[in-house]
């Protein structure tokens, strides 16, 4: 079991199963979502649970997607395809370490000129 918040407490959430290895997302809704890139790990949404989710807002980035943020601190949570039945985690959130490893660089060409990615984790150009 995983458990997380946004900063100031006002979502909380555990996850009730196991993780998937983490992907980076390097594109341009992530990057101006979050500030940098993208960091998430994919959950069942039956293994979610939400322990406190009054700051918790919507934001639909896509017809086919929404995004989970914290209406009162502005952290990055949550990553939602409508049609699927999983939801991606902000690894950010988590509390505590969560023995996760990356396990691939998403949207690369749209990376910001700013860093590299140099840390030998497999880079796709798209999903």
């Amino acid at each position: 079991m995983h458990s997380g918040s946004c900063l100031c407490g006002a979502v909380t959430f555990r996850i009730e199963g196991e993780i998937a290895a983490p992907q980076a997302c390097h594109c341009v809704t992530c990057r101006k979502q979050s500030g940098h890139y993208g960091a998430f790990a994919r959950s069942l949404k039956a293994n979610l649970v939400m322990t406190a989710a009054g700051g918790l807002t919507w934001f639909q980035s896509s017809e086919q997607v929404r995004r989970g943020f914290c209406s009162i601190c502005g952290s990055t949570l949550f990553f939602d395809p409508t049609d699927q039945d999983w939801t991606s985690v902000a690894m950010g959130a988590f509390d505590g370490t969560t023995g996760a490893k990356l396990s691939v660089h998403i949207f690369v060409a749209d990376k910001g000129d700013y860093y590299d990615i140099a840390d030998g984790v497999p880079q796709k150009i798209d999903l």
